[in-house]
C-alpha cells in the first residue's frame, strides 16, 4: 500500500491482549491503530469513563479510514462492567444512536464492531462477575443449565432433583438482578443487528466468552441467532466461541479488506480426532469454530498445501482438553492419540523444501502452550522462522491471535515487529502461561504474602519474581541459536497471577542485549 490507513480502535477492556495486542501487531505496517487513552479505559470491575471514550471515539473516527469497536466498552465501559452495570436500555439504545450519528458525518467510514453475549461460567467465583457470584454462582449456571435442559425434554430425574433442591435455596433477589441485566444486555444485542441491517456497521462479531451447550448463554445466543435469522444477516454478524482475540480478528480482517486479499490457509491437524475435541469453555467442534476464525479475520481455509497461501499447524488435544499445568503428568490421549513429532516435520519439510510460510496454533491445552512442542520447535531451529504462534488462555484466543499474526505476515514478512511478536508469544504463552504461573500461584507469593487473586500491586515483589523467573525459562525454553528474547518490561495488570503484562524485544544473535 502506498498509503497509510488509520483505525479508530476501542478496546475491549485495558488488559494488554485487548489494549496492545492489535497496535503492536500493526507496528511495522501500512496500518496506523489509534485507540484511547489508558486514563479513560476502566481497571478491571471499575468501568470506563462512557462518556470520555465516547468524545475520543468521535474526535478518532473524524481522521480515521476505518474502526475497529468493542461495543461493549462503548455501551457499559469494559467486559467485566457489562456484568455489573445497572443501565436502562433506553440509556444503551442512546449510546447505540451516536454511531448513526457518526456514519452519517463520515459516511465512508467503515465500522467492524464486536459485542459479547453475557457468560454464565459454571463455578463460584466473583473475581469478574457480581460479588454474589463467590456464593451462588454454580447454582445460577447449574439452575439455567437443568432448567434449559427441562425446558427441551431431555433433564435427568437426577438433574430434576438436583434443579429443586437449587429453587429451595437460591435468593430470588440475587436471581432477579443477574436475570434482569441478562435480558437487558440481550435486547442491546438485537439492537446492533439493526446498525448491521442499516449498514452503519459493515461487519459484526458476536464473540462467546465460556460458553456451554446449555443454560442462559445457550439459551441468549438463539434469540440472537434467531433476530440474525429474520434481518438476514447471516453474512454480515457472525457468533463463535472467544472475547479477547477479536480485536486482533477485526484488525486482520480490515487488512485484508483494504488490500483486497483472501489468504487461503491449510490446517493440518496433530491428532485425527482433534477436529472433533469441543475445548474447555466452548460449546462445539475444535473445527468449525477454526472455520469461523479464519473467515471472520478475512481468509478461507484452502483444501491442499498446494493451493495455500499459509499452512497453519494446529496441536490440537487427542482426545478431551486438559489445563496447560497438568502436562507433566501423563495422559493416553495426549501420548497416544495424537503426533506431534509428524507435526513438526511437516512444518518443517513445508517451509525448508517447499517454501511457504508456517504457522502454530498451539490448542494442545487449554491456559497455556504445550512445552514439548515447543522443545521441538527449538530444536529444528523453527521458533523464530514461523508466521505466527499463540498459546494462550482458550483455544479461540489462540486461534484469533495466531491467525492475525500469520495473515499480517503474508503482507508485511519477517520484520523487527513481527519477531518481537513472536518473543512476547513465547515469554507469555508458554514461559508464563505454562510454567511460571502455576509455579508461582501454589506456594511463593503466599510466602509474599499474597494470595492468587490479589497480589502487591501492578509492580511489587511478585512481578520482579515473575519477571526473574520468566528471564530463566526464556533461556532454558526459548533462547537458541537464531537469537534470543530480552524482556523490558513486567507487571500485573489486575492484580492478580492469570495474566501478565509484558514488554519484550527480539536480540537477533551476535547483537548484544544493550544494543
Amino acid at each position: 500500500m502506498a498509503n497509510s490507513y488509520t483505525i479508530a480502535f476501542v478496546p475491549l477492556d485495558e488488559r494488554p491482549c485487548n489494549y496492545e495486542f492489535p497496535p503492536l501487531l500493526a507496528r511495522g505496517t501500512d496500518f496506523e491503530v489509534q485507540r484511547p487513552p489508558m486514563q479513560l479505559m476502566g481497571l478491571k470491575k471499575r468501568p470506563g469513563d462512557a462518556d470520555g471514550l465516547w468524545r475520543w471515539f468521535e474526535e478518532a473516527c473524524s481522521q480515521a479510514d476505518g474502526a475497529v469497536v468493542a461495543l461493549d466498552t462503548l455501551l457499559y465501559g469494559g467486559i467485566i462492567p457489562s456484568r455489573l452495570h445497572l443501565l436502562q436500555l433506553e440509556e444503551l439504545a442512546a449510546r447505540l444512536d451516536k454511531l448513526r450519528d457518526l456514519k452519517r458525518l463520515h459516511p465512508k467510514l467503515v465500522i467492524y464492531a464486536f459485542q459479547l453475549i453475557m457468560r454464565c461460567p459454571q463455578y463460584s467465583l466473583s473475581d469478574e462477575e457480581p460479588d454474589y457470584y463467590a456464593d451462588w454462582g454454580r447454582e445460577i449456571f447449574r439452575k439455567g443449565f437443568i432448567g434449559h435442559r427441562k425446558e427441551l425434554g431431555n433433564a435427568s430425574g437426577e438433574e430434576l432433583e438436583e434443579l429443586a433442591e437449587i429453587e429451595a435455596r437460591l435468593p430470588q433477589e440475587i436471581l432477579d438482578d443477574y436475570l434482569a441485566r441478562r435480558s437487558i444486555n440481550i435486547e442491546a444485542n438485537k439492537l446492533v443487528l439493526e446498525l448491521v441491517k442499516e449498514g452503519i456497521i459493515e461487519f459484526l462479531i458476536f464473540p462467546q466468552d465460556d460458553s456451554a451447550p446449555f443454560g442462559h448463554t445457550a439459551k441468549d445466543q438463539q434469540k440472537v441467532r434467531t433476530r440474525i435469522t429474520e434481518l438476514d444477516l447471516e453474512l454480515k454478524a457472525y457468533m463463535y466461541p472467544g472475547a479477547d482475540e477479536v480485536g486482533c480478528t477485526l484488525l486482520a480482517r480490515m487488512i485484508n479488506k483494504t488490500t483486497g486479499s483472501v489468504p487461503l490457509i491449510y490446517p493440518r491437524l496433530s491428532s485425527v480426532q482433534g477436529a472433533f475435541v469441543t475445548p474447555l469453555f466452548e460449546d462445539r467442534f475444535f473445527y468449525e469454530t477454526l472455520k469461523y476464525q479464519i473467515t471472520a479475520a478475512g481468509g478461507l481455509i484452502a483444501s491442499s498445501a498446494q493451493e495455500a497461501d499459509l499452512v497453519l499447524l494446529l496441536n490440537t488435544p487427542g482426545e478431551t482438553m486438559m489445563e496447560a499445568v497438568s502436562q507433566h503428568q501423563s495422559f493416553f490421549s495426549y501420548d497416544v492419540y495424537r503426533n506431534l513429532m509428524e507435526l513438526v516435520e511437516y512444518g518443517d519439510y513445508i517451509m525448508k523444501h517447499k517454501g511457504k510460510p508456517v504457522a502454530v496454533a498451539d490448542v494442545g491445552y487449554a491456559n497455556g502452550g504445550d512445552q514439548k512442542l515447543v522443545k521441538m520447535l527449538r530444536e529444528k531451529e523453527m521458533l523464530f522462522e514461523l508466521a505466527g504462534y499463540a498459546g494462550w488462555n482458550t483455544s479461540s484466543n489462540t486461534l484469533g491471535t495466531v491467525i492475525s499474526q500469520a495473515m499480517i505476515y503474508l503482507h508485511y514478512g519477517r520484520t523487527k515487529e513481527h519477531l518481537d511478536f513472536l518473543g512476547l508469544r513465547y515469554a507469555e504463552d508458554v514461559c508464563y502461561c505454562s510454567v511460571v504461573r502455576g509455579e508461582l500461584s501454589e506456594g511463593p507469593i503466599q510466602e509474599l504474602g499474597c494470595g492468587k487473586y490479589l497480589l502487591d500491586g501492578q509492580r511489587g515483589k511478585v512481578s520482579a519474581l515473575v519477571e526473574q523467573r520468566l528471564r530463566q525459562e526464556l533461556a532454558s525454553r526459548i533462547d537458541g541459536p537464531g537469537g534470543k528474547v530480552e524482556i523490558t518490561d513486567c507487571y500485573m495488570p489486575w492484580n492478580r497471577m492469570f495474566e501478565v503484562g509484558l514488554s519484550v524485544r527480539f536480540v537477533p544473535a551476535g547483537e548484544s542485549k544493550e544494543q
